[in-house]
């Protein structure tokens, strides 16, 4: 068994050689070899998880984060990988889940760690895709036409982004290019989809108008509106309930983990008018963006309670 160990961390450190060198096939490869070695060791499987990622296997990204997680339950980087994984494959519902997983252990982990803006920010990209399907429904149920259109559009764009693939697959186009290129259409659909609405959105005012909550009024920790948000030394916005449960647990910025404490917060009336604004402007729907939309998918839906 300790013959074993050792040629598991041997071959662990030449993959991570191999990842340093963005050599992902040849990482993946040693880990995959590590792990037959020792299939016990969490570790393993987020090295291989990352490596995969740069692949873009998302599938076999996800059963490795989902492997390490029953290893080891408090794994933030499985918990991380894996919302990324499950945000490629279009379940933003069950990234969210992972992702605020994830950044509950970074900030209350009492390692230093420069995770948390990564990840806070990937918390926010999936709250706002969730939202954003959510719009999607809505203004399919006001609109047939619309999102007849809208599907068409979306159509064109997963056709365009599989001829991509498969320029890749047969090597006529590089990773590099292939990436600028899915950007680009990408933006382009995004762009003929927004032009549509904006043209429903005038024809029927009330009923058509895209809906969405601005970044800069979402408190970095519940992911939530704020009412009363303060700010810190540093320029950190937080609603002030939640910076002060968090305070409480450990004395520490959340996002950049520097010293901060109860009596370093002031009032941020600026923003706390703009929060006030726009509740008094869209009070008839904010609320309407609640968790717990359950997906028929059964692989991870023990993370919920973790």
């Amino acid at each position: 068994m300790a013959g074993n160990d050792y040629a598991a961390e041997q071959l662990k450190e030449k993959g991570n050689a191999h990842f340093k060198k963005q050599e992902w096939a040849e990482a993946e490869a040693c880990y995959s070899q590590a792990v037959t070695k020792n299939s016990k060791n969490p570790l393993l499987y987020t090295n291989r998880a990352n490596a995969r990622m740069k692949l873009e296997r998302w599938q076999d990204v996800i059963d490795d984060c989902l492997r390490s997680i029953e290893l080891l339950q408090e794994n933030m980087k499985a918990y991380f990988y894996l919302a990324q994984a499950q945000l490629a494959i279009h379940h933003p519902n069950e990234a969210f889940t992972s992702a605020l997983r994830a950044y509950e252990l970074c900030v209350t982990s009492e390692k230093q760690t420069s995770n948390a803006f990564l990840i806070s920010t990937l918390v926010l990209k999936c709250k706002k895709l969730k939202w954003e399907n959510r719009e999607k429904d809505r203004i399919a149920r006001r609109g047939d036409l619309i999102a007849e259109v809208e599907g068409k559009l979306e159509a064109d764009r997963k056709f365009h982004l599989s001829e991509i693939d498969g320029y890749v697959s047969d090597a006529t186009m590089g990773k590099i290019e292939a990436e600028e290129e899915r950007e680009r259409i990408n933006e382009t659909y995004g762009k003929k989809i927004d032009d549509l609405r904006t043209a429903f959105a005038i024809s029927d005012p009330e009923h058509m108008v895209k809906r969405e909550v601005p970044d800069y009024l979402v408190d970095p920790i519940t992911f939530e509106l704020m009412h009363d948000p303060v700010v810190t030394k540093n320029g950190s916005s937080y609603e002030r309930a939640t910076i002060i449960e968090h305070l409480k647990r450990s004395e520490t910025d959340p996002l950049t983990r520097e010293i901060l404490r109860v009596q370093d917060l002031r009032p941020n009336l600026a923003l706390k008018q703009a929060c006030s604004e726009f509740i008094e402007t869209n009070s008839g729907w904010i609320y309407d963006c609640t968790e717990g939309e359950e997906s028929p998918d059964t692989r991870w839906a023990h993370l919920s309670s973790a």
